[in-house]
């Protein structure tokens, strides 16, 4: 980027040069939905300048195909930009492709779409992880500089980086605009960052964060330069081990990575003991019944009347609703459609998603109780290796839903989190999970870098 601001290699050439290797890449790999043919070097010389940008599909960008994974919404061209796509293409960033997800962000995988399942570049019979699979498939094959935009509702950053080998920083719920995000739950989707630098990392939120009066949720604190918080010093900062994601169901090998880890990082300076968060467990059954319920509201609109899909228009609205939800749809969404509409439903809102709610609330006091001992916690990112294509198909639902177990809770509560990858398992990437308290990435950022230039 700074070589292109300052004239010693040509910006067109470097973009040209991207999109042409994405080709490449798309064919092997498969992480986009669409790639943006007609991409061009920015006029802007901003801190960007130069740079090749992937975004998630469910992230609106003027004039480019926004599907979010779904037929329902394929050969939607946004005329608008995403608040966090304007900032990034006002510091000179240039949109090569939109990035391949799980229908709607539905999914661990990125194996429940229609349109494009990425490969892992590690070994193509295994999955990159979801929602957000494509960024990190592209973020690991890229050879050109490059930093992907996606999007987390569960855990879809930290998935795909642990999967993939590369570092996601998922922000606090509300860092970051969620103006111009096709929907999946309201009150957890966060827009964050998947990089193969810590640097890069931060230097994208620094520019994408920030106050956006067309987003009521999006926080008025004021914006931070996080590039600040490379290469600081560790010590006295104290770092909590949470047991419960140490526990039966994750892999031993990477509970035993993660664990030397946090050895390496006392060692810089840091001071590393087991604590508890006891309330994890109902973690994955609390997640799923809000965000279901959330999903089947936000799922309404699509009915094929604006947007998206559309059929001949015959029979009754009901009849002609029905025929291109059941097209538009694949079995997951319908299946999360159903389950969120029967847990609003009266007689059974109070037993499941009330209930629910009253649990996010435990879990997010037991994180604030911890952080006022603890500046970050560390836990494995994901409880297993990446695993093939073809024992996903054997998974039940209930069995899929349980891999988020290590991200639902930090992603609940609105805390932000940065998966850094650690010593491959199996020649497999896996990943370690840092999670600071609300609004204080500052800290992520600090650990994480610190650990990528010791490891």
């Amino acid at each position: 980027m700074r070589g292109a601001r300052e004239g010693s290699i040509s910006a067109a050439d470097s973009i040209k040069e991207a999109v042409a290797k994405s080709k490449e890449i798309q064919k092997k790999y498969s992480p986009f939905i669409t790639i943006n043919e007609k991409a061009e070097a920015s006029r802007t010389k901003g801190r960007l300048y130069g740079l090749a940008v992937s975004v998630k599909d469910n992230i609106c960008t003027k004039g480019l195909q926004t599907t979010a994974g779904s037929k329902i919404l394929e050969g939607y061209i946004p005329p608008f930009d995403a608040t966090c796509i304007e900032k990034i293409k006002n510091e000179g960033a240039t949109i090569i492709g939109k990035t391949a997800q799980d229908e709607f962000g539905f999914g661990t995988f990125s194996v429940n779409t229609q349109l494009s399942i990425p490969k892992n570049p590690s070994d193509a019979e295994r999955t990159c992880g979801g929602s957000s699979g494509g960024a990190g498939c592209i973020t690991a094959a890229a050879d050109f500089p490059h930093v992907a935009i996606a999007e987390s509702t569960g855990g879809s950053i930290t998935a795909p980086a642990a999967f993939t080998g590369t570092i996601g920083l998922t922000p606090t719920y509300g860092r970051v605009s969620r103006y111009g995000l096709v929907d999946y739950s309201n009150s957890m989707d966060k827009i964050g960052v998947l990089g193969n630098r810590v640097h890069d990392c931060a230097l994208m939120l620094s520019i994408i964060a920030g106050h956006d009066p067309l987003d009521s949720t999006s926080s008025e604190l004021p914006t931070e330069d996080f590039t600040k918080y490379l290469n600081a010093d560790l010590k006295g900062v104290k770092i909590g081990l949470p047991k419960e994601y140490f526990s039966e169901g994750v892999d031993k090998r990477i509970s035993k990575n993660v664990r030397d880890k946090a050895a390496l990082l006392e060692s810089l300076g840091a001071k590393c003991e087991e604590m508890s968060l006891p309330s994890t467990p109902y973690a994955i059954p609390s997640y799923y019944l809000i965000a279901v319920s959330e999903a089947s509201t936000n799922l309404a609109k699509y009915c094929g009347l604006r947007y998206g899909l559309q059929k001949d228009i015959t029979g009754n609205f009901d009849e002609y609703f029905t025929k291109v939800r059941t097209e538009g749809f694949g079995e997951e969404a319908k299946r999360r459609i159903i389950l969120g509409t029967f847990a609003r439903m009266a007689g059974f809102r109070d037993k499941y998603y009330f209930k629910a709610l009253r649990i996010r609330a435990t879990i997010i006091k037991e994180f604030k109780q911890a952080f006022k001992k603890y500046d970050a916690l560390i836990t494995p990112s994901m409880p297993v290796v990446p695993p093939k294509f073809s024992d996903i198909k054997n998974l039940t639902p209930l069995q899929n839903y349980y891999m988020d177990i290590l991200t639902t809770a930090p992603n609940m509560a609105g805390m932000p989190t940065i998966s850094m990858p650690v010593e491959k398992v199996d020649g497999l990437p896996v990943g370690m999970q840092i999670i600071a308290d609300q609004f204080k990435e500052g800290n992520l950022i600090k650990i994480a870098h610190k650990f990528e230039v010791s490891a």
